[in-house]
């Protein structure tokens, strides 16, 4: 029996009589709503279904896929109704950019889920706006940069991480094996030490637990039921059992940082904060740093803002690095030139951060890995915070906004080889490293990741200590051609890869 039927079956005979005459009654009441609307000057787009929207035309799985096609024959800026809800999509580099940047205050507000309100989850830095938001992403900037982005205390905690990391590789002796856990654990445990003063051993049962809850937190996120709850929050009770479930799994995440945070308020040194956390927990540091006399600085906020850091700091460093490994794997003489490349510049002593900006293949690679890989094509939604003329077009306050960052990533006018793995895209004519404007993975503007130089450090150190110790091949009897490269969507919209196992092959 199918999900469909699963879910017609759980409702009365009387009430699948009634639904559709509702429906029915409402499906005429939009209609003659959407006929009788005066045209408004914004942006074109494919004419909306009552109720629906242009749903139907909606691929669930990779909305990005249907804008792209779209945005084809309605140009980079168009309109899009999901359900009920307008929405303007965004496509290509140089109409992202313009609105994200030029734009930033028009389109800087978060339009938050249904699901995340219910949750009591829009604190903190994704799902806030405001003042309140404001607060909280100029307190995560600081601090993550005063416990790690760009300093050698925090080079230091990566290295060590990534030394841990290698072992783990070694213990399967050169046979197939799943990347996806342990490459979790240990980019978690590089948040948790930013958020927390401490790491975690791979197989403690608290630790395996709050990262495999994240996960499932992640990856449930993005379920239909719970995406036609977020559309359609009027008729939640269709929805119950999945948002139960939702419901169940914060509230489990939630318990499990509180767990955490509890300890260390139990410890709290207020001379010397041993994360991110403890900052956040001595009024006196954040006030004089903020100069505000009116906090935001709530129990809520603190709960949230860690939640969000700890789930945005380990996904897409996790499925990035998952790629790169992919990568290698599928193009061995380019695993080859990196190898090369590191031994002859660093050789067998281990890589920092310096030796950057002499290994441009290397960090050539590690962005056509980003670039291709893609792994956030649809940037979580935005929503404008007043009316706004954007190219020409009238959008209204509060109109959900969808930058599409696959259309930047793979802009066919801005990269040679848009959908090749091509690391030349990052290297000039005398093959040094070259910076692209339209590299945005981390999206643009007021709403870009704040975590981007910690990201990029764990990458780097993490990519390079692997190619120096092993050589990345596909498991006994699967060729490098049957390596399948087609991304697995996976919650919030990210892409990662299909399942896959690989083997690690000793160097050292």
């Amino acid at each position: 029996m199918g999900e469909v039927d699963v879910f017609l079956w759980s409702f009365s005979p009387v009430s699948l009589l009634v639904a559709p005459v509702f429906l029915l009654l409402i499906s005429l009441y939009f209609s003659s709503s959407f006929s009788s609307q005066k045209p408004r000057p914004g942006p074109p787009g494919p004419r909306p279904l009552p109720l629906l929207g242009n749903l139907l035309q909606l691929d669930f799985k990779r909305p990005d896929k249907t804008f792209v096609e779209l945005s084809k024959k309605y140009g980079s800026v168009f309109t899009f109704y999901m359900g009920l809800k307008k929405a303007v999509v965004l496509t290509g580099y140089q109409t992202v950019k313009e609105a994200l940047v030029n734009y930033a205050d028009e389109f800087g507000e978060r339009d938050v889920p249904a699901v995340a309100k219910e949750a009591n989850l829009n604190h903190g830095i994704v799902w806030s706006n405001g003042d309140s938001w404001k607060e909280m992403r100029r307190f995560a900037l600081t601090n993550l940069k005063d416990f790690g982005m760009g300093k050698k205390a925090c080079e230091d905690k990566i290295i060590e991480e990534s030394q841990s990391l290698v072992q783990e590789f070694k213990k399967f002796k050169g046979e197939a094996f799943s990347t996806d856990r342990i490459i979790t654990c240990a980019v978690s445990n590089i948040i948790c030490s930013v958020i927390y003063g401490s790491r975690f051993e791979y197989e403690d049962p608290a630790f395996q637990t709050i990262t495999n809850r994240t996960s499932i937190a992640v990856k449930f996120s993005a379920s239909p039921k719970i995406q036609f709850y977020n559309l359609y929050p009027g008729i939640g009770k269709l929805f119950i059992s999945a948002r139960k479930k939702m419901s169940d799994i914060y509230a489990a995440n939630k318990k499990d940082h509180l767990k955490l945070l509890n300890n260390l308020k139990e410890t709290l040194n207020p001379q010397m904060c041993r994360g991110v956390a403890d900052v956040f927990m001595v009024p006196d540091l954040h006030l004089q740093e903020s100069g505000i006399s009116n906090s935001n600085y709530t129990d809520e906020n603190l709960l949230a803002t860690v939640m969000n850091l700890f789930a945005a700091g380990t996904e897409t460093t996790t499925t990035t690095l998952r790629w790169s490994l992919l990568y290698m794997t599928k193009y061995p003489k380019i695993q080859a030139k990196v190898q090369e490349e590191l031994n002859t510049v660093v050789g067998s002593r281990q890589v920092q951060v310096q030796d950057k900006q002499n290994l441009p293949f290397t960090n050539a690679v590690i962005h056509e890995t980003q670039r291709l890989a893609n792994i956030v094509p649809l940037a979580l939604a935005h929503r404008t915070s007043q009316d706004v003329t954007f190219q020409g077009h009238f959008i209204e306050k509060g109109t959900i906004v969808f930058p599409v960052l696959t259309t930047v990533l793979h802009d066919e006018s801005e990269w040679e080889k848009p959908y090749d793995f091509h690391p030349a895209h990052f290297l000039d004519k005398d093959g040094n490293f070259t910076k692209r404007d339209a590299f945005l993975p981390f999206s643009a503007g007021r709403r870009m990741c704040p975590g981007e130089s910690l990201a990029k450090m764990e990458l780097f150190i993490f990519f390079t200590t692997f190619l120096q110790h092993f050589r990345f091949t596909p498991p006994p009897g699967v060729s490098e051609e049957d390596l399948d490269l087609t991304p697995l969507p996976g919650g919030t919209g990210t892409l990662r890869p299909q399942p896959h196992k690989l083997c690690a092959v000793s160097l050292m």
